[in-house]
């Protein structure tokens, strides 16, 4: 079976070669390979980067594509369906590379895929630019060739627990809820780290298999413990079925509980209702104007044009992924050329403004950026806090049966 999704804009390549003396060939395209979950488990955020890598691809080539010397050129999108498995992910990869002659690497979504997938590019020394894993384990093996947009996992929950200082009254006693992926160990260890600092105690400290459905068990002993705050970190299925379960076995944390993932999407809301109420969580990207971009204008623009081509919402995971498509094209025009280990080169050494950051990549080659706190207040998302409120918090959370 073919897995291949072409998705080059033939109405955006049309446009674009207006600009240009002829008709683009083989050698006036830029190749940008991907594996993204497209089926499968984690499909639902996998078209995340499926549409958000199209998108930027097609406004870039509108604008007159990518300019290396006195050549332009147009980007093509060669993205492959991993089905949510990431050994396949790899074995396209490779393919990718090997057989297809990309020029340049996207990743995937997920940190374990971003983990086994950059070995390939590392492999083969090939640049891959990736916005879906955060897990510091990506980045301490000493490699050159991956870059990443997201921040560092193990400080995803540095800016909630720092608000959960300022809250009157304090959490002191916390359960930590994590899955056994890359992305969710490095989220918990870092997280104990914090909270040791903040002088908070870890009353509960539980580990679930990666795709697990029934937590009652851990619950029972959250329940049990009677602790003021639950810090949860999974994928968005699993928050989906934690909260359920939360409250059909009346678990009420006295203070607050907070997700890594799910509250800011508008399917998470949907999917719970009202149960999503005063749910906490993160985001590394809001559609704010103060995000100027060089190609959609702002941050507020990607976002209205991203709605009405897909019809759904952006959230983090698009924007992350539209700045690693920048990243190459910033890359490629600094270094003024196709070299992979050139461009790679540049890429270390780059800073611009787009419509999700400033982006500057670290030494290890992952950037560094505050996390958001947000919450679900009467169906909507607010954000509440970055180094101090933004807006107030619905804090303490009150038991489910006095909602």
């Amino acid at each position: 079976m073919n897995h291949r999704i072409t998705l080059t804009s033939a109405v955006a390549l049309f446009a674009a070669s207006a600009l240009w003396a002829g008709t683009a060939t083989a050698e006036d395209v830029i190749t940008l390979g991907a594996s993204v979950q497209l089926t499968g488990t984690n499909a639902n955020t996998g078209r995340y980067y499926r549409d958000a890598y199209q998108l930027t691809i097609d406004k870039i080539n509108a604008a007159g594509g990518v300019k290396v010397g006195d050549k332009s050129y147009m980007l093509k999108l060669d993205l492959l369906d991993n089905q949510s498995d990431v050994n396949l992910s790899v074995r396209q990869y490779v393919q990718l590379v090997s057989a297809d002659k990309v020029n340049f690497l996207l990743g995937p979504f997920a940190s374990n895929f971003a983990l086994s997938d950059s070995s390939v590019a590392e492999k083969y020394q090939i640049p891959m630019v990736q916005g879906g894993g955060a897990s510091t384990q990506i980045y301490t093996r000493g490699y050159k060739y991956v870059f990443g947009t997201l921040p560092p996992a193990d400080d995803y929950y540095a800016s909630t627990i720092e608000m959960m200082g300022k809250l009157d009254p304090a959490p002191k006693t916390v359960a930590l809820v994590a899955a056994d992926d890359s992305f969710d160990v490095s989220v918990a260890k870092g997280t104990r780290a914090h909270l040791k600092d903040a002088g908070m105690t870890v009353a509960v400290d539980e580990t679930y298999r990666e795709g697990s459905s029934d937590f009652s068990s851990i619950l029972t002993q959250v329940k049990a413990a009677n602790v003021d705050a639950i810090l949860w970190t999974g994928h968005e299925t699993e928050a989906l079925n934690f909260i359920r379960q939360m409250k059909g076995l009346n678990v009420s944390p006295t203070g607050l509980s907070a997700f890594t993932v799910g509250v800011p999407t508008a399917d998470f809301r949907k999917a719970l209702g009202d149960d999503a109420n005063y749910a906490f969580g993160m985001t590394s990207w809001l559609p704010d104007a103060s995000l100027k971009d060089k190609w959609f204008g702002d941050a507020a623009q990607f976002a209205t044009e991203f709605t009405a081509k897909y019809n759904y919402a952006p959230d983090y995971h698009a924007a992350s992924g539209a700045a690693d498509v920048e990243t190459f094209v910033e890359a490629i025009e600094k270094a003024g050329t196709l070299d992979p280990a050139k461009v790679r080169d540049a890429i270390a050494g780059i800073g611009f403004d787009s419509l999700y950051a400033h982006v500057k990549y670290g030494d290890n080659g992952q950037i560094v950026l505050p996390q958001v706190v947000v919450q679900i207040q009467k169906g909507d998302m607010v954000p509440v806090y970055t180094t101090d409120f933004i807006n107030k918090a619905m804090y303490p959370v009150p038991a489910w049966d006095k909602r």
